[in-house]
């Protein structure tokens, strides 16, 4: 069968759905636009159903888990022979003037919506674990990776007890040494990238503080989070590492890198001069 006709196929199977995987089905039908940009928890919610009945659902439509099932369900809305969009709002027909207004207005809506979606009383849960942490590590997988090493690479500025590994491997390792002086950043825009959950698992049952910075409130990362940060941005899962997410996410990692220079700001200001007049015969 086309990969177009992925919601005919769940049709097809309706009768052997168990009793919960129906709900799963019957929600997906009738909400399938919505469905593309909701967390696996938010859809379980949506259905009245546990997490594990979607995934299940998830499997008996031969499915690796719950972003192929977002990816069949996007392309099938879409139709094989209909057009596809190259991002969320742009066409291939719009020229360059349209596709730039269009990409700066995503840009600046994901700021704006990730600016009022944050919670002061939230931020300054995480500034009170961070300046007295021995150490804050910086985790993420794909795009949110970068975000990690680039929040890392800025707060090294200013302090030294700051750290970042790429590798899922170190990550893991890393987290599992934490203690309870320590703080773990687990960026994830989707809340539900393996690798990034299992280090938030892993940090949390080491006994350091946990933030998770995520798009979704309701989500496995917020799980093993201590205090979670929203971001904006929307992200379908045909756009993975959407320069919009970035975005939002860099905001949050700016407010809190801020935040963080002012409440120690004598501190900080002298590292940040060391660091500054460090490579300066690096550059010409």
């Amino acid at each position: 069968m086309a990969q177009g006709d992925f919601m005919m196929q769940v049709r097809s199977n309706y009768n052997q759905f168990t009793k919960a995987e129906r709900k799963v089905a019957d929600y997906l039908l009738q909400h399938a636009q919505d469905v593309l940009f909701m967390s696996i928890t938010d859809l379980a919610d949506a259905c009245k159903v546990g997490e594990t009945t979607v995934f299940r659902f998830c499997k008996t439509m031969k499915l690796q888990g719950y972003q192929e099932f977002k990816i069949k369900v996007s392309l099938s809305i879409k139709g094989e022979e209909e057009e596809q969009p190259l991002l969320e709002d742009v066409n291939k027909d719009d020229n360059l003037v349209v596709l730039t207004q269009k990409l700066l207005n995503s840009n600046v809506n994901a700021i704006v919506e990730t600016n009022a979606l944050l919670d002061h009383q939230k931020l300054l849960e995480v500034l009170r674990a961070m300046v007295p942490a021995r150490k804050i590590m910086f985790f993420g997988v794909g795009s949110s990776g970068h975000v990690a090493m680039m929040a890392t690479n800025k707060f090294l500025r200013i302090t030294d007890k700051v750290f970042c590994y790429t590798d899922s491997h170190m990550q893991a390792m890393a987290a599992s040494l934490l203690g309870k002086q320590d703080v773990a950043v687990v960026i994830s825009y989707s809340g539900s990238t393996k690798d990034s959950i299992l280090t938030a698992k892993l940090a949390k049952e080491a006994g350091a503080y946990v933030v998770g910075i995520t798009r979704f409130a309701k989500s496995p990362l917020t799980t093993y989070s201590d205090t979670s940060i929203l971001c904006g941005a929307k992200e379908g899962p045909l756009q993975g590492g959407s320069t919009t997410a970035v975005m939002s996410q860099l905001y949050i990692m700016e407010v809190l890198y801020t935040e963080y220079y002012r409440q120690t700001y004598n501190e900080s200001y002298i590292n940040n001069k060391k660091s500054a007049e460090s490579i300066v015969d690096k550059m010409y």
